[in-house]
């Protein structure tokens, strides 16, 4: 039988960061993962020459070596890095009396605004200091000294006293919601209405939702770092974690479904496989949901009975409907990569079908459709409830997806004679492919109503990462949740040993 130190369940952008981190570290790490294509729900795919993103679209500080994003962190720590290209402008927001350009630059993007209403961008200034005292103390400790157990503390009181000081008039702050700040600072009816938008964007949840710390980062990014594109889409950076996963000695098995997670008297003993395979492990990652690790991985009795009830109650997310799309790009010179299309303003932005976020990437990265075309990624939320594969599927997967239709529309009004391949995908779609409880994207957990479950269990060995154990469902978040897993596996002298030596690459 085989033995290893880890077993990771998953490669998503968690499950690879907390693997290449840990064979970095210099544990024997495998990653099973059901699907033959790696990277979860970030996975690129292929047809007929376009190489689409299955969902992530948006990305920052990838290239910026002062960036807080955690990805470039792990990334820069097994050696690896991405080529990029920068977002300018970002996109554009277009309501049905208006059309916003935004900008990745703050500055750019607040003159962007005073040139429609200079009342929203005074008071959008307003916000913006708030959230940047809680940016700074935030942003210069780095996600690589993430832990989850007592040894955090310390270590931040030691390498970083400045930003704990600072950090302390803000420690209210960190438990509020965004829609706290929005309250006190801002009164013009369409901002309140824009940073909705932009915590949904983030989150999944309008601002009173939202907690406080997740819109920092995005303003500090903003306002200090660079909004950048990967070249080759998502698939690019999931090439670069195995990439540097493989370096350090770990093994990906695609393909590889893991059944159930092989338990004895509450200690993980490793996997058990689809094709009845044990591979013994002393201590398992799982990067599947949340409902997914403790209704499927787990049998019903291997977890105290309050604690799973619990966990499973946690609200989801919805799923999304998308439509890639393939077409001709003759004409389309001044196109712009992001757009997001709310269709009617007096209808809450979180309806299904209101808000459509659209990608089309190969505007900046020409690599990712055939010679004259885009590539078009389109996407809004959809529930979970009253899909089922039926003889109406088809005719319904049609039916939703024209809000879609229609937001492109908006954007490229002649794109219905410009398309040359049209796919839908359905929540029973992301269910299917990624393996996600009702096709979710992860957990709704409001501000103020909860706190997100830690990556530690109550089976000894057993842990979680992605998006059911930290705030956001963003490409951050997930990475930000490997890394407090992985540090959390080894001790304090060698996760501060790598936090050091990537301190001194950077100086």
């Amino acid at each position: 039988m085989e033995s290893l130190d880890v077993v990771v369940i998953g490669s998503g952008i968690g499950g690879l960061v907390a693997a290449g981190l840990l064979t970095r570290y210099g544990r024997r790490v495998l990653v099973c993962e059901s699907h033959t294509l790696p990277g979860g729900a970030a996975h690129a795919f292929q047809r007929q020459g376009f190489t689409f993103d299955s969902g992530p679209s948006f990305y920052c500080g990838l290239a910026d070596p002062t960036s807080c994003n955690p990805l470039r962190e792990v990334l820069n720590a097994l050696g690896e890095k991405v080529n990029t290209v920068a977002y300018d402008p970002l996109g554009h927001y277009h309501f049905p009396e208006r059309t916003l350009a935004i900008y990745g630059d703050a500055k750019r993007y607040q003159a962007s605004l005073a040139e429609f209403n200079p009342q929203a961008a005074q008071e959008l200034q307003a916000l913006t200091d708030k959230m940047l005292a809680i940016y700074r103390p935030l942003g210069s400790i780095p996600a690589l000294a993430l832990r989850a157990d007592g040894w955090l503390f310390p270590l931040l009181a030691q390498r970083f006293p400045t930003a704990m000081l600072q950090m302390l008039p803000q420690l209210r702050s960190l438990g509020r919601s965004m829609g706290d700040f929005v309250d006190e600072t801002v009164h013009d009816p369409w901002l309140r209405q824009l940073i909705d938008l932009e915590c949904f964007l983030l989150s999944g949840m309008k601002s009173h939702e939202t907690v406080a710390p997740e819109m920092a980062f995005m303003f500090g990014e903003r306002a200090a770092s660079v909004i950048d594109y990967p070249m080759g889409g998502s698939g690019a950076l999931v090439d670069a974690l195995i990439r540097g996963f493989k370096r350090w000695g770990g093994e990906l098995r695609l393909g590889t479904h893991v059944s159930k997670i092989w338990t004895d008297r509450n200690q993980a003993q490793g996997v058990i496989l689809k094709n009845g395979e044990r591979i013994r492990a002393d201590k398992v990652i799982s990067n599947a949901t949340l409902w997914d690790t403790y209704n499927h991985l787990l049998d019903d009795t291997d977890l105290p009975m309050g604690y799973r009830q619990k966990s499973l109650e946690t609200p989801a997310v919805d799923s999304f409907m998308h439509l890639h799309l393939g077409i001709q790009a003759e004409g389309l010179d001044d196109l712009t990569v992001h757009h997001v299309v709310v269709h009617d303003t007096d209808t809450d932005i979180t309806t299904p079908g209101n808000t459509c976020m659209i990608s089309i990437p190969s505007v900046l990265d020409p690599t990712l459709a055939p010679e004259g075309h885009h590539v078009v990624h389109a996407y809004t939320l959809e529930p979970w409830q009253d899909w089922q594969r039926d003889a109406g599927y088809g005719a319904k997967k049609e039916a939703k997806a024209k809000p879609l239709m229609r937001a492109l529309q908006k954007v490229i009004p002649d794109i219905c004679d410009r398309i040359t391949l049209k796919l839908i995908g359905t929540p029973l779609t992301h269910q299917r492919f990624l393996r996600r409880h009702q096709g979710t994207y992860g957990p709704a957990i409001a501000a103020g109503q909860g706190l997100f479950p830690s990556c530690k269990t109550p089976i000894k060995g057993l842990y979680r990462v992605g998006d059911s154990t930290i705030p956001g469902i963003g490409v951050p978040a997930v990475a930000a949740s490997g890394i407090l897993c992985a540090n959390s596996l080894v001790s304090p002298r060698e996760s501060a040993a790598l936090l050091d030596l990537q301190r001194s690459k950077s100086t």
